[in-house]
């Protein structure tokens, strides 16, 4: 038994109890016999051909190699360790096959993700930019990179220790997973900052989608009951209107992060990453018509149903959001994302019954454009097909009709479920 205060040595492996008999079996063997047969455990373990002579050779230097490393370390050394260290000092070495499959895939995966969140890390971050990029450059596609970071996190480290404030960052990881659709990709690039890659995807697409993984995120540390007020910050840059390099992209972003996070704004106010240009104005401005809110108290039955409003005949509802001034004065309790110019529509109905453009939507509700004015029941059931997200089954109760330019209806409808 080991002495008190006498290190134990850790009990060999399988593999190296095999190797040490190997070596003990191979000392009482004839010359030409061992040389056979080393010849062919090169070849089965590292795959190189060496000759009969050569692997004697080769395993001379392998043993005096370990007694070498085990004199300079004071310590035993696996022979298997000898073996790398000899044979990748060489030239025969081409595709080393040291270990168990199951372990050199771990390795490999420890190489490339963050071991607390199990995101791509940053080396990753860089490799997989460079690809992207390069591809979306061949092909003429937008990609967005966005840098994101934990608002808040250094004061959940600071009042709640930091296993809480892994436990943060660990949400934020779990959050980004299911969110993200399965070509993007999402990486930890430092201590409270994230990175995310967003292929064939254009600026309204990128803000809609960061806008989403934040209110995702709240939801998700809301039962932790932090009592600070953490969520995401994020920036955003797009090639190739921001431009078609990786650096100045990335400094882009960074520097839109910090402009967001500078500017004060409260934790439930929407960041504006970049401005967009207005279009050009053609036809009838529909921005001099914008729809009401939804009412927080449904009407009585005997007021409910749509009306069509004529830009002429502007309505005056009561508790709609009525300007005195005969204007409209938005009350909304979630903030409005245009989807127009994007291929995002909607299934009313039944599934295949009629489709209708969604032209904007909130976490209250979505707007939809129809070629003609129809009338729908009050409520019914719908499918969301819009950019980033998976389909959408809801159910929507219509808020308002309204005519639009072309001869077109705007309906816009609350979520009920």
């Amino acid at each position: 038994m080991p002495q008190t205060g006498e290190a134990s040595q850790p009990q060999p492996s399988a593999e190296d109890s095999f190797l040490d008999l190997l070596v003990e079996t191979l000392e009482g063997v004839d010359e030409g016999v061992r040389g056979q047969f080393l010849r062919q455990f090169f070849r089965t373990i590292a795959q190189i051909d060496l000759s009969d002579a050569q692997s004697n050779d080769y395993w001379r230097r392998i043993l005096q190699r370990r007694t070498e490393l085990a004199e300079s370390l004071k310590k035993k050394v696996s022979l298997k360790t000898a073996m790398v260290d000899v044979l990748a000092s060489t030239s025969f070495l081409r595709v080393p096959i040291m270990m168990e499959y199951d372990d050199f895939k771990k390795l490999q995966i420890n190489a490339a993700t963050d071991a607390l969140t199990g995101l791509y890390n940053r080396r990753l971050f860089d490799e997989y930019f460079d690809k992207e990029l390069n591809r979306a450059k061949r092909y003429g596609q937008h990609l967005a990179v966005v840098i994101l970071d934990l608002h808040k996190l250094k004061e959940v480290n600071d009042r709640r220790g930091h296993l809480q404030g892994d436990q943060v960052l660990q949400l934020a990881a779990t959050t980004l997973r299911k969110t993200l659709r399965a070509s993007d990709f999402a990486f930890r690039i430092g201590g409270d900052e994230f990175a995310l890659l967003l292929p064939q995807t254009d600026p309204e697409q990128a803000v809609t989608l960061c806008r989403r993984v934040r209110s995702q995120y709240e939801a998700e540390i809301d039962p932790l009951h932090l009592e600070v007020g953490v969520t995401i910050d994020f920036g955003i840059a797009v090639h190739p209107q921001d431009g078609d390099e990786k650096s100045p992209l990335l400094n882009l972003a960074d520097k839109r992060l910090y402009e967001l996070k500078l500017s004060g704004r409260t934790t439930t106010t929407a960041a504006k990453p970049f401005e967009t240009p207005p279009p050009p104005e053609t036809g009838p401005k529909l921005r001099d018509f914008p729809p009401p809110a939804a009412p927080p108290v449904p009407a009585p039955a005997s007021v409910q149903g749509p009306r069509i409003v004529t830009p002429a005949t502007p309505r005056q509802p009561s508790g709609l959001g009525a300007h005195p001034a005969g204007g409209y004065k938005e009350q909304r309790k979630w903030e409005r994302v245009s989807l127009a110019g994007t291929k995002a529509y909607a299934v009313l109905g039944e599934p295949g019954q009629k489709n209708a453009k969604v032209i904007d939507l909130s976490y209250g509700g979505v707007a939809v454009l129809l070629d003609k004015a129809e009338e729908f029941p009050d409520q019914f059931n719908a499918v969301l097909h819009v950019p980033i997200l998976p389909p959408v089954r809801v159910v929507l109760r219509k808020a308002y009709m309204m005519l639009a330019e072309g001869g077109r209806t705007r309906v816009g409808c609350a979520f009920v479920s």
